[in-house]
């Protein structure tokens, strides 16, 4: 085994991911306005990206028109690379993407990061009504990434050609939540970004694959790998139990097949789900990787999963219901950065 130099997540990227959450008596409106409010602060605090995610059919979830929402928070932020996390291929035409996102790097030059899924994010239902087939189940997902790359790539003899888009030098990184994903990226020399966030029983072993098979290419010439971190974090331990029940409500609903808007925390848990249900938010949401409590227990658990994972990166989810609340978890974050 080779040795390595332990990171600490101060010497390491952090960066963001928003689902655009809307809160349960709010709307979308308000949901971008929080959403414009987060980027500018944690562009200020020091955070590396800002993603939003591709979702559809969730009421609770406002990104689903994902380049639409990016070219609002970079329009109002400065320097903070914005991008998407990710966008779900197989719902699109892989020219379209390359069109809009040529266009926003045009937009915002040198500020457009392109993350790439391979699920539908969403049910079977919503996947037909985006693409009215269902012959892309993910299996064509290394065509799909290809096609896309040669927009970018252009040519004159190419029949069909992206504008803008071509010529457009957009990092593009692959999203996943198995080892597909992890071994498609690895073989192309592309940055892997792993959903840890809610996949955390599977992070290891596609890093793994990711690693031990990369191929260096004219991006990368070492492998890059981020990993997706949900952090409720506040000034005391209570708090911060009370605040991430409304995640924990959240991934219920979902479970349930009934998914909600982004509910308020509750003080007893007990009292709105059952014993059955409490049960499996632990595999839903695996103490590793959504991280609850104070400034002192985050620093540790961070460290903890950084020295497991050896992470390049990592990405930071938030779901909480007040806004305020929202961006002092991201506020104590960024006071690690100092450390």
């Amino acid at each position: 085994m080779t040795s390595f130099t332990p990171k600490h997540f101060h010497n390491i990227p952090l960066s963001v991911l928003d689902l655009a959450p809307i809160t349960e008596g709010s709307d979308a409106s308000q949901s971008f306005k929080n959403s414009v409010e987060l980027a500018q602060h944690t562009e200020k605090w020091g955070f590396h990206r800002y993603w939003l995610a591709e979702h559809h059919n969730m009421p609770g979830i406002a990104s689903s028109a994902t380049s639409v929402v990016i070219g609002h928070i970079a329009g109002a932020t400065k320097h903070i690379r914005v991008g998407s996390g990710g966008i779900m291929l197989p719902n699109h035409a892989p020219l379209m993407i390359a069109e809009q996102f040529g266009t926003l790097e045009a937009m915002y030059p040198g500020r457009i990061d392109l993350g790439l899924g391979r699920a539908p994010g969403s049910d079977q239902a919503t996947a037909y009504a985006l693409r009215r087939t269902l012959q892309s189940r993910g299996e064509d997902f290394p065509e799909l990434v290809e096609e896309l790359e040669g927009y970018f790539a252009g040519g004159e003899s190419a029949r069909v050609r992206a504008f803008p888009g071509e010529g457009a030098e957009i990092p593009i990184w692959l999203l996943g939540s198995s080892g597909f994903s992890a071994q498609l990226a690895a073989h192309k020399g592309l940055p892997f970004a792993f959903a840890s966030h809610f996949a955390a029983e599977y992070t290891l072993p596609a890093l793994r694959l990711y690693r031990d098979n990369f191929k260096p290419s004219e991006i990368l010439k070492k492998p890059y790998a981020m990993v997706g971190v949900n952090v409720i974090a506040a000034d005391t331990e209570e708090k911060a139990q009370f605040l991430a029940t409304s995640q924990q409500q959240q991934f219920l609903s979902l479970r349930r097949g009934a998914p909600t808007p982004l509910k308020p925390p509750v003080k007893n848990l007990e009292e709105v789900v059952s014993s059955y249900e409490l049960a499996s938010l632990s595999q839903s949401l695996d103490s590793r990787t959504t991280l609850v409590g104070t400034k002192e227990t985050i620093k540790e658990k961070l460290e903890q999963f950084l020295a497991e994972t050896k992470a390049d990166e990592m990405i930071i989810n938030s779901q909480i219901y007040d806004q305020q609340d929202r961006l002092r978890s991201y506020e104590i974050v960024a006071e690690l950065l100092e450390v």
